[in-house]
């Protein structure tokens, strides 16, 4: 990196002057690895795979109890005679969940807008297979089922967690086709969404109208702000909140404010980059007009403020937005919530007839249901021509994409507090999860090695590939 001044090119200092040099050397060092790993695509998912393993070990070790009292640990304000009090784990589900479902509305408005839900020709296989990878699990869940009282969960096994399923494709290195990724994009979107609507009119209690109110104040608040031409993100904090509290109050779950919330930022730049690089190129010419002794730190500071502007009007605020928050989200929410809501105490005689029924359920909903759905789904829709394979895919692809589908976690566990108040179901229902998202991250891999050739391996491969594809079509 480098700066221009009058004498040609200077580079910057290496440290900033405060800086003790030594231990500034070995902070870097010791960061590098870190930085290595936060670039790897799965790297998400390998915290959450580790986080889930802590939190598993952790709840059937000898310190249990402090696992178990940790997460109902009482958090809380109190303001003159108000309180407000919620066990942390409550925080965690409830709150901070809040933030991962937000940039889950975000990702939604953006493929609707300009990404791959823009256009019904490019929708439509990822739509019909999420649907199917839906509809499927819950089906074989509630058939599974029994009693009354395990049906609820019938929509534990219908979710698809993102950061595992593209960190398993990630493992397949060159067997995977850009296509097969942006499919999995998609289908994930399409579940998300299909997953929130499940959860607004199945797993809410019921509707307070006066909440219901407290919600439209806080989404006129963001309405009106944006008419106004409110760019700075931080002045919709409150709005958003006053969102999220109404929602509470009306007896829906919190995080659909959440959604709701990310569903309305707007998705257009101001400036865009055309715009950027000549409202940048502008101040710097108005201040190359200016010596150095006469350019002053109250000009100086005037520019880098415009400049500033410029910067955050490059991107639209759901672009923004999304790249400031889903660091925080991949490795840090989501990390938590795993580490919150994977503890599962596994004994022996622990699981009666009907949690055994759970477990079954969720498992064969996860990595039976969910690849038929998908498989049978997509089929259906290339029959009717109603969608096209993209380019590169062929039957293969769509057996491994229904597989890694069945990878639920942190979707199918957030979905399953909400499902089971008893805490034996709820715990096989976690159990189910966990095992089924291993084994079909497992299945998922060898089928991978098995059925998908490494990307621009040749001859008859290729050859096959179209005979599949005409069969298919």
């Amino acid at each position: 990196m480098s700066i221009k001044s009058s004498s040609g090119p200077r580079s910057l200092p290496s440290s900033p002057p405060e800086a003790w040099e030594p231990l500034l050397r070995l902070t870097r060092l010791a960061g590098r690895p870190l930085e290595r790993f936060l670039r790897i695509e799965a790297a998400s998912g390998i915290l959450l795979l580790v986080a889930a393993a802590v939190a598993l070990v952790w709840a059937n070790s000898r310190w249990a109890e402090s696992y178990f009292q940790l997460w109902h640990t009482p958090l809380g304000i109190r303001i003159g005679g108000f309180t407000f009090e919620r066990t942390l784990e409550w925080f965690v589900n409830d709150g901070l969940m809040v933030i991962f479902f937000f940039v889950v509305g975000m990702e939604i408005r953006r493929e609707m807008h300009h990404g791959e839900l823009s256009e019904w020709r490019r929708a439509a296989l990822p739509a019909a297979a999420a649907l199917g990878g839906m509809l499927a699990p819950a089906a074989l869940y509630l058939a599974m089922a029994g009693a009354p009282a395990t049906r609820s969960g019938w929509g534990v096994p219908m979710a698809t967690d993102i950061a595992f399923a593209v960190g398993i494709l990630t493992l397949l290195g060159k067997r995977v086709p850009a296509a097969l990724r942006v499919l999995l994009l998609a289908l994930a979107v399409i579940d998300d969404l299909g997953a929130i609507v499940v959860i607004a009119l199945f797993y809410s209690s019921g509707i307070a109208v006066s909440g219901l109110l407290v919600a439209a104040a806080g989404f006129g608040g963001v309405f009106l702000m944006q008419r106004f031409g409110v760019r700075a993100k931080l002045a919709y904090v409150l709005p958003g909140i006053v969102v999220w509290a109404g929602i509470y109050a009306a007896g829906i779950h919190p995080t659909i404010a959440g959604v709701l919330v990310g569903l309305m930022t707007p998705v257009r730049a101001w400036l865009g980059p055309d715009g950027f690089v000549a409202s940048v190129r502008e101040e710097l010419e108005h201040l190359g007009k200016k010596t150095p002794d006469a350019l002053s730190s109250h000009a100086l500071a005037e520019t880098l403020r415009h400049v500033d502007v410029a910067r955050r009007e490059a991107m639209s605020p759901v672009e923004s937005l999304i790249a400031t928050l889903h660091p925080w989200v991949a490795f840090g929410i989501m990390p938590v919530f795993a580490l919150a809501n994977a503890g599962v105490r596994v004994t022996g005689g622990s699981l009666d007839p009907a949690s055994w029924r759970v477990l079954a359920a969720v498992m064969v909903g996860l990595i039976v249901g969910k690849p038929i759905g998908v498989l049978l789904a997509s089929s259906i829709a290339l029959r009717l021509r109603l969608a096209t394979l993209p380019l590169g895919m062929r039957l293969r692809h769509l057996v491994v994409l229904g597989v890694v589908a069945g990878v639920g976690f942190t979707m199918a566990l957030f979905i399953a507090q909400l499902a089971f108040s008893d805490a034996s179901l709820l715990a096989a229902a976690k159990l189910g999860v966990l095992a089924a998202s291993g084994g079909a991250a497992i299945v998922g891999l060898v089928l991978g090695r098995l059925l998908l050739a490494p990307v621009g391996a040749a001859g008859s491969a290729q050859t096959a590939d179209e005979a599949e594809s005409s069969t298919v079509a």
